[in-house]
């Protein structure tokens, strides 16, 4: 296990999606479906550990098979399951996801309320968060109390324990009640995180602009950031910090699906800020660590599905020197 200053805790859900053996059908037309592992702050996590960093993961899973499977990624992954606990009221969260033939991606989740949702505050393992150099999360853990509550005192313990919070929202839109609480909720903790990473569409929507530039961008900056990053799919990604900001491109690759690609990004990332912290303020280390992470994004887009997908570190490199 990593010494505290470079594990990265990630928190929040993880689920079983449920992905069609036939590309471009609805859901409904689907002839069958197979089991893929999923969930962003899990996918961060692994995404670390696959790196040879020192990862956790904290949240709630069904005390069921889906839910032992689930463990069992983690740890054979190489992430500390330490921070999962079990219930045995409630099952493991379940997405059905497909990617139609016009390249959106349709969704159905079983969350009426899966274990996930049903995290408290009581039942987190604090010793686990106590220990991150980055405690990284989404939004999804924001929705529905207790989970909410839950969220928001495990960001309070890993702050005062010294760890960098680190936020990706990870918008999915069907699991919110409304759009305005989705942005409100999304919103509601954005001047608390030391790291934002944003996608472009995630920009639009809560900025209500269809623009990437940088006065929209920085429409979301608060000062209390350390960077703040959009990333703009196979075009790469914008960063900003206090005293300079740039664009770093990505690298060209034959996509075969996305699912999973902006988890490697900031696992990557989060992987080398907590090799040096120091490239938070040194403009050419972060402009590698984006460029490592970037490469390992593109990497993923390459394979089917998230987990298997995730890169090791001289997979990394090779399609780096390539380039």
């Amino acid at each position: 296990m990593a010494a505290k200053r470079e594990l990265v805790v990630s928190f929040g859900e993880m689920l079983i999606d449920f992905v069609p053996t036939v590309a471009g059908v609805s859901l409904a037309e689907a002839p069958a479906f197979v089991k893929a592992p999923g969930g962003a702050p899990a996918n961060v996590a692994i995404a670390v550990a696959r790196l040879g960093g020192g990862a956790a993961f904290v949240g709630k899973l069904g005390d069921d098979e889906f839910g032992r499977m689930l463990a069992n990624i983690l740890r054979d992954n190489g992430v500390d399951a330490g921070g999962v606990v079990f219930d045995s009221g409630a099952r493991t969260a379940l997405a059905f996801v497909t990617l139609r033939a016009d390249g959106e991606r349709e969704f159905m989740f079983y969350r009426n309320p899966s274990a996930d949702m049903l995290l408290t505050a009581d039942e987190l393992k604090v010793d686990v968060i106590k220990r991150a150099a980055v405690f990284h999360y989404g939004s999804i853990s924001l929705i529905a109390e207790p989970c909410r509550t839950a969220h928001l005192h495990a960001m309070k313990v890993a702050k005062e324990a010294g760890a960098l919070l680190s936020y990706d929202p990870n918008l999915r839109e069907a699991l919110w009640p409304s759009l305005d609480e989705a942005r409100t909720k999304i919103l509601s903790i954005w001047d608390q995180a030391d790291i934002v990473k944003v996608s472009e569409v995630e920009l639009e929507f809560l900025t209500g602009i269809n623009s990437v530039e940088d006065d929209v961008a920085m429409k979301l900056w608060r000062p209390t950031f350390k960077l703040m990053l959009v990333t703009l799919g196979d075009q790469g990604c914008k960063y900003y910090t206090k005293d300079f900001r740039g664009t770093v491109p990505s690298y060209k690759v034959q996509q075969v699906d996305t699912t999973g690609a902006g988890d490697a990004f900031i696992g990557s990332l989060l992987r080398k800020i907590v090799q040096d912290p120091s490239a938070l303020q040194d403009k050419t280390k972060l402009e590698g660590a984006i460029k490592f992470a970037n490469a390992c994004g593109a990497i993923t887009a390459t394979k089917k599905g998230a987990i298997p997908s995730l890169p090791k570190e001289d997979e990394v490199l090779r399609l780096m020197e390539k380039a």
